[in-house]
Order: C-alpha cells, then structure tokens, then sequence
C-alpha cells in the first residue's frame, strides 16, 4: 500500500471549508506525517487516520500554515498514551518552538521525541528501512524550505523459474534467490544469483514539492515521479504576485510536471482568495492532462 491522504490543501489563512497544509503518505503498516498546518489533528479525527501507526513527521519549512498543529497533535498524542518513539525531521529551529511550548506549559511527553535537522540547502537521503526511502531538497521559497521525495522500495529480485530449474535449483530455495542469494549446489558448483534472477522493477515514488517559486531546477529532484504535488498558490493571472512571494501558480506547476515527465500532478495551497478551485485545474490540464485538485478527505494511490 503507497498512498498520500490530504488532510488539508489551503495556504496561510484557513477557511470554513479549506485547511492549512498536511498530508498522510501511507507506505505499507506505516504512516508519514508531511507538515502540519492548524488543524491537522481534528482532520486526522475526521477522516479516521491511525495515529498509532504514526511514525514520522517531515515539517517542510516555518511558516505558521505549515507547522502550528504540530503542539497540539503532540500534546494529544501523549494524552492518549502513546509511547511508541516520534522523530521530526524540520529546520532545526523547530526543537527549540516545541521544547519552549512543552516547557511554558510544563508538558512532559509520554513517548519519545526525536528532532532530525534539515539544515539550510541540504539534500540528501534522510530515512531509509526495509520499504522506504525518503529524501529531501530545498525549494527557493523566502525562508528555508524543504521538498521531499518518498519512494516505495522493490528489494526482491524477480525470478526466472525456468533458469533456476535448469540450474537444478529446488523450489523451496526460490524464496532466498528474491532476496539476492546465490545457491551452492551439492557438488560445489556456484550458481550466482544474477543467472536466474533479474534485477527488481523501480519502485514507486511520491515527490512533495513544498512552498517555492516557480524553478526548473527541481527538475531533477521531480524526473519521472509516480505522483507529484506541487503548490498553486494563485492562477496564472497573479503571475508577477506569485513571484514576489516566492510562491507559484497553475500553469508554472502543469509545466514543471510536463516537463518531468511524471505520471501524475497533485495541486493545492491554494490561496484563500478563491472560493472555487475548478478554475486551476481550467488552467493547468491544457498544460499537463493528468493534473488533479489535491481534495481534502481524498486518498490518491501512488
């Protein structure tokens, strides 16, 4: 299972019916948290996520509509017993935020709360286990920010059962050749894996391309995504104010996705000057067909 849950698609301001940023990626048991704008934990309750399968929260940048649910989230974690460890990977300014709040309120969590720096311009591969791997990049956005790429990892080997037959290779070995094994036959003979096996297929890979101006050079960090989100702040009318704050709109997204290649466009943080949405995706699909409203309560499979 590799999926992206939005729980909230606005930008700074929330309104009645629009929330500030975050999402749920779902790799396999576990969930990831990316940003958490006000709100988050009363769209967690709402749309029924698991907050016992929470493993980790990526923050992408400090801007208030990015972060301000994180305390409270937090807070109820804890309240609910929670003691399975959390780790947060943020700006590392973000440690000092919560500590301050858990301090002032004399708040002292149950479980265990790990803080991974990104620091300025840095990426690079963050987290990576048996099913995953993510890696973040910086954005050009005013403060320093954060996109971040999620992939689904493949590990097993895919197996010619024909080959490995003619190898003399009994079935009940196959299960080690996926993993990568070579088999020693009993007069010594070494088959090597790469002679019944092929590599496995490329996973999949969800790109979150956080806060930013409108920048070919996330082209690399984008190439050939399953699914990329990718902010619309404003319709291509507001071009020259998207580039004054450092944000981006629908045709700039539609064409970063085109020229990437990838499968699927996401779009959101919409500015909460617009109270009808169908007119980004007017702007944005004669650019890059495959484009959809990234719907709060929506589950897209990767």
């Amino acid at each position: 299972m590799f999926a992206v849950t939005i729980l909230g698609n606005n930008s700074a301001i929330p309104t009645l019916d629009r929330h500030p940023t975050a999402q749920v990626v779902t790799c396999n048991e576990q969930l990831l948290l990316v940003d958490c704008g006000e709100g988050t934990q009363l769209q967690i309750a709402k749309y029924r996520i698991k907050r016992s399968k929470l493993r980790y929260i990526f923050i992408s940048h400090l801007h208030g509509d990015h972060y301000f649910g994180l305390i409270g989230l937090l807070n109820t974690l804890s309240l609910m017993g929670r003691t399975d460890p959390l780790s947060v990977y943020a700006p590392p300014e973000l440690e000092q935020i919560i500590q301050l709040q858990l301090d002032c309120s004399g708040t002292i969590l149950k479980f265990e709360l790990s803080f991974i720096p990104l620091l300025p311009g840095y990426s690079g591969t963050i987290l990576e286990d048996k099913d995953l791997r993510v890696t973040c990049f910086p954005t050009q956005h005013r403060i320093s920010c954060f996109g971040f790429s999620f992939e689904l990892q493949k590990r097993k080997r895919k197996l010619i059962p024909e080959q490995a037959r003619a190898y003399e290779i009994p079935a009940a070995y196959f299960g080690k050749l996926q993993d990568g094994a070579d088999y020693q036959r009993k007069d010594g003979t070494l088959i090597k894996n790469d002679w019944v096996t092929l590599p496995p297929p490329p996973g999949k890979r969800y790109v979150y391309c956080a806060d930013t101006i409108y920048d070919v050079n996330l082209l690399p960090w984008l190439k050939d995504a399953d699914m990329m989100y990718h902010e619309t702040t404003y319709l291509h009318d507001l071009e020259d104010r998207a580039a004054e704050r450092y944000h981006s709109t629908s045709v700039q997204a539609a064409s970063l996705a085109a020229a990437a290649e990838v499968k699927q466009l996401l779009i959101g943080h919409f500015s909460s000057k617009y109270t009808e949405l169908q007119p980004f995706l007017d702007e944005s699909r004669p650019v890059f067909e495959n484009t959809a409203i990234a719907e709060e309560g929506v589950t897209y499979i990767v």
